[in-house]
């Protein structure tokens, strides 16, 4: 009998291939495993109706796009973006909150940004790439433009200002100021570091304090945002942090930098003159400057109910303190994000009873992890969610309901109002800014 010994080569042959087959094998099942996952995720959404994007979102052209998946890969966002049937495709459109990383990294510019929706219009200042407005010299950067994620407002804040110092003269006239921002939040921050570095003359002045918006957010909210480079400060990397911490950095920027902040100061008009200078009323007293950035939020005049005893003291647009109203019948009303923070902030304070009422049927804008804690929330019975009802009446210890042809009374000792903010268009009308409805179309700075 002859034992045959296997030739080496085939021994590593057979090696490989095995090797190579299972590394094929784990490969396919891992993506079935995660095309499943795909699939479910949108089946998920389009079962719950949240298919409108709350923000900033993608639009993809079908006929330029190439499925390379590049936009897919590079999305921060977990479940936003994946591949259906072989394609790009916005999956969870509510957690979309407008990176723009996906349009940097199609290869073939099929991704626009846009904002709105046929169905839900977003009214927004007219703007050019340039970020400035109609009105020539004055410019518009953050949340007042559409760019409400922090992340997207502090670079736009530092591009606003990098195309005014070319459009600026290089010869200075008279006393009048190069610059004069309005607003010390995300983007006016970013632009007058920015402002600081290029050598401008400028002030900026915020209605309140130095923040912005972020300072009316509930104690211990949860923010994301995104590295960032601060001009003279360098980069910032955060991604999911508190108000609180997000605060005490923007003290230390300003701290460090010695930025010309100018707070409580109300700007109540802006007068473009022949030679092209404005002239700024503020409770401070008259400025002049050579050009204007509009760096304010969309959320200083809030939205309301519009009905009897909304006047009354016990009725607020904000909350900062949820302990505050341990222990009492509060109601808030509201179909959005702010609106389901509120109520779940509220209801995990001890022996606090919440109503959360949405004149909608579902609550279709909220972002998915706030939507699945609402509906834990709702089984568990720890908050009292009422949907197609509206207010007609509130008064000092009960507030009226009305659902269809029904109306009830309920007990109630505070009520939140969280139905979004009014867009100053009367405002901004006044100095001559052009508003436009958009449904769906390119946002002109991220294009």
């Amino acid at each position: 009998m002859i034992l045959r010994v296997p030739d080496p080569m085939t021994i590593a042959g057979v090696v490989v291939g095995a090797t190579v087959g299972g590394g094929l094998l784990l490969y396919y099942s891992r993506a079935a495993k995660k095309q499943k996952h795909v699939e479910e995720v949108n089946a998920k959404t389009e079962k719950a109706g949240h298919v409108e994007p709350v923000s900033l979102h993608p639009k993809i052209d079908e006929h330029k796009c190439i499925c390379t998946g590049a936009c897919v890969q590079v999305c921060p966002e977990k479940d936003v973006l994946g591949m259906i049937d072989g394609k790009p495709k916005l999956i969870r459109p509510s957690a979309c909150i407008g990176h723009g990383e996906c349009m940097r990294a199609c290869p073939v510019e099929a991704i626009t940004l846009v904002i709105g929706s046929e169905k839900r219009g977003v009214d927004l200042p007219l703007l050019g790439k340039d970020f400035q407005t109609n009105v020539p010299g004055l410019y518009i950067a953050g949340e007042l433009g559409g760019m409400g994620l922090i992340h997207n407002a502090v670079n736009q804040g530092r591009q606003a200002i990098d195309a005014i110092v070319a459009s600026l003269p290089k010869e200075r006239k008279g006393d009048a100021l190069d610059l004069f921002i309005v607003g010390a939040g995300p983007a006016g921050l970013s632009a007058a570091l920015a402002a600081k570095r290029d050598g401008l003359r400028f002030v900026v002045v915020d209605q309140e304090q130095m923040g912005g918006a972020l300072r009316s957010f509930p104690r211990q909210k949860v923010v994301m945002t995104a590295p960032v480079d601060l001009p003279l400060y360098g980069k910032v990397k955060l991604r999911r942090t508190t108000k609180e911490a997000l605060l005490e950095l923007w003290e230390e920027v300003v701290a460090k930098t010695s930025l010309p902040i100018e707070a409580p100061v109300k700007v109540s008009d802006i007068k473009r003159e022949a030679d092209g200078t404005f002239v700024i009323e503020c409770s401070s007293g008259v400025k002049r400057a050579r050009r204007v950035l509009l760096a304010i939020g969309r959320r200083g005049t809030p939205r309301k109910l519009g009905v009897p005893g909304e006047e009354l003291p016990k009725v607020t647009y904000k909350l900062i303190e949820p302990e505050q109203y341990r222990g009492n019948k509060l109601m808030v009303f509201g179909g959005g994000d702010a609106a389901v923070e509120t109520a779940l902030m509220l209801s995990r304070e001890p022996n606090t009873r919440v109503t959360l009422v949405h004149r909608g049927d579902k609550f279709d804008r909220c972002k998915p992890d706030n939507a699945d804690a609402l509906e834990k929330a709702r089984t568990d019975g720890s908050l009292d969610v009422r949907t197609g009802c509206a207010a007609t009446q509130i008064a000092g210890d009960h507030v009226v309901l009305k659902s269809g042809e029904a109306t009830q009374r309920v007990e109630n000792d505070f009520v939140f109002v969280c139905i979004g903010g009014e867009l100053p268009t009367a405002w901004l009308g006044k100095i001559g800014i052009e508003v436009k409805t958009l449904r769906g179309e390119a946002h002109p700075a991220m294009s």
